[in-house]
This record gives C-alpha cells, structure tokens and sequence, in this order.
C-alpha cells in the first residue's frame, strides 16, 4: 500500500512542476514540495495503522 501510494504522490509532484494543480494551495510550479510533506504523513499513518492493527 505505501508503494502505492509514494508512486502516485510521486507522478502528482511531477505534474505539479510541469503544469500546476490549480488547487488550492498548489497553484504555483515551487508548491510541490506540499505534496512531498502530504506523502511523508499519509505514508506514516499508512505504516502506523498497519502496525496497530497486525
């Protein structure tokens, strides 16, 4: 599941920096780094509800 999801987070910072989301907060090519920030604590609660409940 997290290698899922660095992929995806991974193509969307890559089409933040050629062409802008236009979401809010992502209107700029230099935002991409949010999304950087929103992988690294999607994946942690990933790994921590995985851990919790296995």
């Amino acid at each position: 599941m997290t290698k899922i999801l660095s992929l995806l987070i991974l193509g969307l910072m890559v089409i933040q920096i050629i062409k802008p989301l236009g979401l809010p907060g992502l209107r700029q090519r230099r935002d991409f780094w949010k999304l950087a920030v929103g992988a690294l604590a999607a994946i942690s609660l990933t790994v921590l509800l995985s851990h919790a409940s296995g």
